[in-house]
């Protein structure tokens, strides 16, 4: 069992562990113990067998140094069925191990549930550092997610809604975690209104719940016929539509890393995030990281880079 919360972004960046297993342990049933929304994914691309809440009191009683032997039992049956237990949980103290060890026999390896700075590795070498003790040291370290090859794409031609012949979809997403990672709107709709002139592609824009008000300005700055909005959908529903896209724009967020891990070609706009331990993996991922910050990047150093990089994708 790998133990796995955060955000988006970093389950993407822990997919790697999931496949390391999934090859060293070819017959294993592999569960995640995690956000089912996110963990979904791995399930989706087969890394992974089952995937359980990581919620409620239960679960959080594991945290208390005081519970002793009135740890709840549901949660108790289920650590004891496990071999392994590979967590990347927050547990400075080792609680939750040690209460973990006294319901369960299994091996239990801890890693960082988020890498520090000034490491000067990459978050996903981080991330399967635990995997040494089991002699587990030639992982690949990209992420990669690979959804069954009748789902990839369907969502995106699911309501006879094709893009013209000899074309495809761009993906793009305008927003991320934090408005310190965002390009500026009014950039984005000056780009998209000029983009949307030098290609033939249509345009899938996406967005969570909190930028769906953004979605709905950035819409009318593209042709309505060559357009679809994908507003807080399903993350594994989300997934098939990005894996339909022959290149993807955006921002330092999970859906950028979840592009980039689908092996879409993706141009993320960086700010002051790390790169070296934060950026997308993948020979297919790129950056454009001005140096005095994201408010310094123009429309037209971004047209030029998404353009050469749909023709890479169509030179490929």
């Amino acid at each position: 069992m790998v133990i796995r919360g955060g955000a988006i972004g970093d389950f993407i960046l822990t997919l790697p562990v999931f496949a390391a297993l999934r090859r060293a342990f070819p017959s294993a049933h592999i569960t995640v113990l995690g956000y089912p929304w996110i963990a979904g994914l791995a399930l989706a691309g087969r890394l992974v067998d089952e995937v359980q809440a990581l919620e409620g009191r239960d679960y959080a009683l594991f945290f208390s140094p005081k519970v002793g032997a009135d740890l709840p039992a549901e949660p108790a049956a289920f650590f004891a069925g496990f071999d392994l237990i590979v967590s990347y949980l927050f547990d400075p103290d080792r609680t939750f191990e040690t209460n973990v060890h006294r319901v369960s026999q299994a091996q239990f390896f801890a890693g960082s549930h988020r890498p520090g700075t000034g490491l000067g590795r990459h978050a996903t070498e981080v991330f399967l550092e635990p995997l040494q003790a089991l002699a587990i040291f030639d992982a690949d370290p990209v992420p990669r997610l690979r959804l069954p090859r009748s789902s990839a794409g369907a969502k995106l031609r699911g309501n006879g809604q094709h893009p013209p012949a000899g074309t495809g979809w761009l993906g793009a997403h305008p927003g991320s975690g934090s408005e310190r990672k965002n390009w500026p709107e009014e950039r984005w709709a000056r780009l998209l209104a000029e983009l949307s002139r030098h290609t033939p592609e249509s345009l899938l824009l996406v967005g969570g719940e909190a930028e769906q008000d953004r979605l709905s300005r950035l819409a009318p700055h593209w042709p309505a016929d060559r357009l679809r909005i994908a507003r807080n959908e399903p993350l594994v529903q989300l997934a098939t539509r990005l894996a339909g896209c022959t290149a993807f724009l955006g921002h330092d967020s999970g859906i950028t890393h979840l592009a980039a891990a689908l092996g879409v070609p993706v141009l993320a706009m960086w700010g002051e995030t790390d790169p070296a331990i934060w950026s997308p993996r993948g020979s297919g991922a790129r950056l454009l990281r001005p140096e005095h910050g994201l408010g310094t990047l123009s429309e037209e150093r971004v047209l030029a880079g998404l353009l050469d990089l749909l023709a890479a994708g169509k030179d490929a």
